[in-house]
């Protein structure tokens, strides 16, 4: 088996986190690409709170959460990733489950290695994760999670 790119989805959570060492090793096993794709939740396809948001509201939100994953994602990669070969960064905006499988596909990942379940867990699946393994078309490692 060839494994030239793996993708690490996460919730930037410490449930997310425990997969780092499973990537890192298969990355310089491997020499593979890393793809970090982190999802931020798309807030303007929800009702109204306490009353309607406009647009440009909604826009300036998205922007702030866009701006401030990036920072996050930076500060992950330089954290964990600094001893492999080559990380890609993404984001995304919309369902979690669904913009894995798309980056999957567009990247043409090998392999996706993600934790079981995010932070608040309490099953031993969790919906994003079990989303992803019964519809990847590629192999998923889950790393185990206590809850």
């Amino acid at each position: 088996m060839e494994v030239s790119k793996v993708l690490w989805p996460t919730d930037f959570s410490n449930s997310a986190e425990k997969a780092l060492p499973y990537v890192t090793s298969l990355t310089q096993k491997y020499q593979a690409e890393i793809h970090v794709l982190y999802v931020i939740e798309d807030i303007a396809h929800h009702d109204s709170w306490y009353g309607d948001f406009d647009r440009s509201h909604v826009d300036k939100l998205m922007d702030w959460a866009e701006k401030s994953a990036s920072k996050r994602l930076e500060q992950v990669c330089e954290k964990y990733l600094d001893s492999c070969p080559l990380y890609i960064k993404h984001i995304a905006v919309g369902d979690p489950a669904q913009e894995i499988l798309k980056l999957i596909d567009k990247e043409k990942v090998d392999m996706v290695v993600m934790a079981s379940h995010g932070e608040k867990g309490h099953y031993r699946f969790g919906s994003v994760t079990e989303k992803v393994v019964k519809n990847s078309p590629i192999p998923v490692t889950t790393i185990p999670i206590e809850a």
